[in-house]
């Protein structure tokens, strides 16, 4: 069997059917999530040296458990299924207890975690902040000066953090032609217009407006504040962001295998979205987030910040905010998203998640292949079966 024909025969369709035009729709969105460094430019996220990764462990049992899904029992498989799993990671108390692999997907394959990239930035700012490098309440501009003119020349670094940024900017992901589609354009992550002239992130986003609003108001999701964040970190710490995450944060918590960041042309990352990495070792963040900060006996990031990050946060802020009718009881701060009972997540289009339940001492790493960009239906039917797996597990 050929190459080709072998790629055909695991995927469905042959491999240059995979463009930049389409990357993200089904069905070619199931090969592409798990190999973004063939069509977009990557920087390395360097792993710890040295450490090997444990065989896989068997969810067999946990796959034939049922849960309630509305007015019906489902298997915990059936759940995976619906809404499109590549791979799902359980960890309790510490410990592998569940692997999950859809066809071709191994403990080596590395897959988009979109906007749960946000959250592993926040990360970083958090142990620069530690530092006395990052000043929460210093506006945009101390560490981004090519931004003083434009929507964040007056929001303070707090404000990216909360997507509390008053910005004229709708996050519109199917709009071929908005803004939104020129930020992806900048980030390289969709083809450009022949007479286009390409824009760098950095350049998007020193043309951006500001709303009509002042910063600081209600719960305003807009992507580009995360890759602002990035810039904030390299301005902050004078390094490049790969390399800080790495020796800052991967290597201490022993993550096994090299992960990468999409990058536009100017070299810049595009951390509200674009780094890869393995589901084990998305885990393993989120199980350092359940332990106060500390892996391997090691602190990472302060326990005062993971503190206040999965408590804290401005409630008025999300209440108010469109998305509180999703999460009534929810809040959202330093890039976390909490549920309102304990349990606090990040989230990215096409059905990425990172899930921590401190009281079942549960972390649920989820990597997934949606056709469409947001399906409030499996929205729900997730956090129904994280709700589920904390009371099985």
């Amino acid at each position: 069997m050929t190459d080709q024909s072998a790629f055909k025969a695991a995927y469905g369709f042959e491999r240059d059917a995979v463009r930049l035009g389409n990357w993200r729709a089904a069905p070619w969105n199931v090969w592409a999530f798990r190999n973004v460094s063939e069509f977009i430019p990557t920087a390395r996220i360097a792993a710890t040296p040295g450490l090997a990764e444990d065989p896989v462990v068997d969810a067999g049992a946990l796959l034939r458990e049922t849960f309630s899904l509305d007015d019906r029992r489902i298997s915990v498989a059936d759940a995976l299924r619906e809404t499109f799993a590549d791979a799902m990671v359980v960890m309790k108390s510490g410990r592998i207890v569940a692997d999950f692999h859809a066809p071709n997907f191994t403990l080596q394959s590395r897959h988009i975690l979109f906007s749960v990239s946000k959250s592993v930035t926040s990360v970083i700012a958090g142990i620069l902040h530690d530092d006395g490098l990052l000043d929460f309440d210093e506006m945009v501009p101390r560490y981004v000066p090519e931004l003083k003119n434009c929507a964040y020349g007056d929001a303070r670094v707090r404000d990216i953090l909360d997507m509390q940024v008053s910005l004229d900017f709708e996050e519109v992901y199917h709009d071929p032609h908005g803004p939104y589609a020129r930020y992806r354009r900048a980030g390289l992550l969709d083809p450009s217009e022949p007479s286009e002239k390409v824009e760098t992130v950095v350049e998007f986003i020193a043309g951006l407006k500001k709303g009509k609003a002042d910063h600081g108001g209600p719960y305003n999701y807009a992507s580009p504040n995360s890759d602002v964040l990035g810039l904030i970190i390299q301005g902050a710490s004078g390094r490049r962001f790969p390399d800080l995450v790495s020796e800052r944060l991967f290597q201490p918590l022993g993550v096994r295998q090299d992960a990468y960041v999409t990058v536009d042309r100017a070299g810049t990352p595009r951390t509200g979205g674009g780094i890869n990495m393995t589901p084990r070792d998305l885990a393993r963040i989120g199980e350092m987030m359940r332990n106060g900060g500390v892996a391997n006996g090691k602190r990472i990031v302060s326990r005062e910040w993971v503190h206040e990050t999965v408590t804290g946060g401005s409630r008025e802020a999300w209440a108010t905010s469109t998305s509180a009718s999703w999460l009534p009881n929810g809040r959202y701060h330093n890039k976390w998203y909490q549920t309102g009972s304990g349990a606090f997540f990040a989230l990215g289009i096409h059905g990425q998640w990172l899930y921590v339940d401190p009281a079942a001492e549960l972390v649920i790493a989820k990597l997934s292949s949606q056709p469409n960009a947001i399906i409030d239906d499996a929205k729900d039917a997730n956090m129904a079966l994280f709700d589920a797996l904390a009371k099985i597990v």
